[in-house]
């Protein structure tokens, strides 16, 4: 690792997809982050690392199977070894995945778990492993309504946000004592991606392109939230942030 890249912060994005992901990966790039983009296919995220480039920031994507023990020491190890120390890490990971609770098989119960809660609570461990003795950093989940409400036909997908946000409130009381900072974010409704557009189709028969734009969470001030989370002081942490559009029912 050379100098110039110890003297970098780094920003680890778990699970960035087009949407929550790609606008976190640019307000941390574009803050003077270093950000290590982390998902199944990294090839979808070259157009965002030329455009972050062009604007004159630094940005990495890379491959992992955030559900894999191994995986995810390896690219902590990797990070760390190779870019710089990790000074956030934002868990991103997450299956909105829709079935009829007789429909839901075990395969796929366990499926949506490992990528809700599972994936987070290795990134918040080995988070803790390479920031507690530094004594910093920060630790962001991506939370969804359906961790504090159930609702029908979302059995899985809500027992792994019920899960995360449990081990995120665990480990802020764990880690907070070592200087590192433990968020959760409840984002209760959805933003314009194609992820969100492909659900709306397919639940509803409704092509979002249809419907008024606050009736979305904006992506880039989603990001913002996450940015301020992570520059706060000691003196003032925020452990969860609830946020949605003022069209949102709740």
């Amino acid at each position: 690792m050379t100098e110039e890249k110890q003297d970098m912060k780094v920003a680890l994005v778990l699970g960035a997809g087009d949407g929550i992901g790609r606008a976190i990966s640019s307000r941390f790039a574009l803050g003077g982050y270093h950000t290590v983009i982390v998902r199944r296919d990294p090839s979808k995220s070259e157009g965002l690392i030329q455009e972050l480039k062009k604007q004159g920031a630094t940005a990495t994507v890379l491959s992992a199977d955030i559900r894999k023990e191994e995986s995810m020491s390896d690219l902590f190890a990797n990070v760390e070894s190779e870019i710089g120390e990790i000074d956030v890490c934002v868990y991103n990971g997450g299956a909105n995945t829709l079935a009829a609770l007789e429909e839901t098989s075990a395969k796929l119960f366990q499926k949506v778990w490992e990528l809700c809660c599972l994936g987070g609570f290795l990134a918040v461990r080995e988070s803790a492993k390479v920031m507690g003795p530094r004594g910093r950093g920060t630790v962001i989940f991506s939370g969804a309504t359906s961790g504090i409400r159930g609702k029908e036909g979302l059995s899985a997908f809500s027992s792994g946000k019920f899960g995360v946000r449990s081990v995120a409130q665990s480990a802020a009381k764990e880690l907070a004592p070592k200087g590192i900072h433990v968020a959760h974010v409840l984002i209760n409704g959805g933003i314009r991606s194609a992820d969100i557009a492909r659900l709306y189709k397919e639940r509803a028969d409704l092509d979002i392109d249809d419907l008024d734009n606050d009736l979305f969470i904006d992506a880039d001030a989603l990001a913002d939230a996450y940015w301020f989370l992570s520059q706060q002081p000691k003196t003032c942490w925020t452990h969860e942030l609830d946020v949605r559009t003022y069209r949102e029912k709740w």
